[in-house]
């Protein structure tokens, strides 16, 4: 009995230190469960870059050792709420995606007070134009560029990728992404009516042009927004109005909404061991496929 005793307050101890480091940095604890848990592969990180003086100006760029061929690349920002994180704490996503066939890249942007609108769109766009122009140097192809993101990190990519002036401002070619994955994120929050978008857009007196829906037509790239129903912390209206928008606008969007999952399950979908539920990752793998597989192809010259 005793022994029994003191193996359910070992686990009650482990669980609740679990808890607390779940609390202090939810993905870096991911980013640890999905090493000891996923499958034995290659994937590794081949490079580090930094784009600016801040810490936080940062990307890692991960790929598998036995590919080949230039890959397609997948471009993820992370969440935080424009407060904190780090690409570093996601190596999880590089792991998963990169498996795929993927050059994969973290992308870091400045926090706080120095990442106010538009300091976070403008280190995403300049972390696009590193890529398109760096890429190939680690295998990947700069004509295949897909962004993605959570939460904070989806308004960047989605926001990035809609209105063509953060891009053009940052060097990188018109057209160069070919598609976004957005997960769980902002798209739709003006007027701002929480501390963390009052900070991060009301303190510099952002306007509705800071929203993805105010940027909607039918060339943006094709898109995926993927968001549980239960989110309480980004609420799923967020990425039902952008899709109306952007099928009213006649662009592609596809959607994925998920009964009963709040704001982190899309992202745990890239995780081991939730990928045991394929739903979100395959259909994540679906859209990549479908847009960034093959590469842009060469116009004819007229005779």
């Amino acid at each position: 009995m005793a022994i029994l005793t003191t193996l359910l307050g070992l686990g009650l101890i482990g669980a609740g230190a679990m808890l607390i480091a779940v609390k202090r940095n939810g993905p870096a604890v991911l980013d640890t469960v999905d090493r000891l848990a996923g499958p034995s592969h290659d994937v590794e990180l081949v490079h580090r870059a930094s784009y600016g003086d801040n810490p936080s100006q940062k990307l890692l760029v991960y790929r598998s050792g036995s590919a080949q061929e230039p890959q397609p690349v997948f471009v993820f920002f992370h969440g935080g709420a424009w407060a904190h994180g780090d690409p570093d704490d996601y190596g999880f996503v590089a792991r998963n995606m990169a498996a795929q066939g993927y050059v994969v890249v973290l992308g870091g942007y400045r926090l706080n007070e120095a990442g106010r609108y538009p300091a976070m769109l403008q280190d995403t766009a300049a972390t696009v134009a590193w890529v398109h122009e760096n890429i190939a140097g680690h295998g990947g192809d700069p004509g295949r560029i897909v962004l993605s993101g959570h939460s904070a990190g989806a308004y960047n990519a989605v926001q990035v990728a809609l209105e063509d002036r953060w891009l053009e401002e940052a060097g990188a070619p018109s057209g160069a992404v070919r598609g976004v994955v957005g997960l769980s994120g902002p798209y739709d929050f003006y007027p701002f009516d929480t501390d963390r978008s009052r900070a991060a857009f009301g303190s510099v007196g952002a306007g509705a042009e800071s929203q993805p829906v105010a940027h909607t037509s039918a060339d943006a790239p094709p898109m995926l927004l993927v968001h549980g129903e239960a989110d309480t912390v980004v609420k799923i209206r967020n990425s039902q109005a952008l899709a109306a928008q952007l099928q009213e606008a006649g662009a592609s969007v596809e959607t994925l909404y998920l009964p009963g999952k709040t704001h982190n399950d899309p992202l745990l979908a890239l995780t081991n061991p939730w990928r045991r539920d394929p739903l979100v990752f395959d259909r994540i793998a679906q859209f990549l496929r479908l847009n960034a597989s093959l590469s842009v192809p060469v116009q004819a010259k007229n005779p």
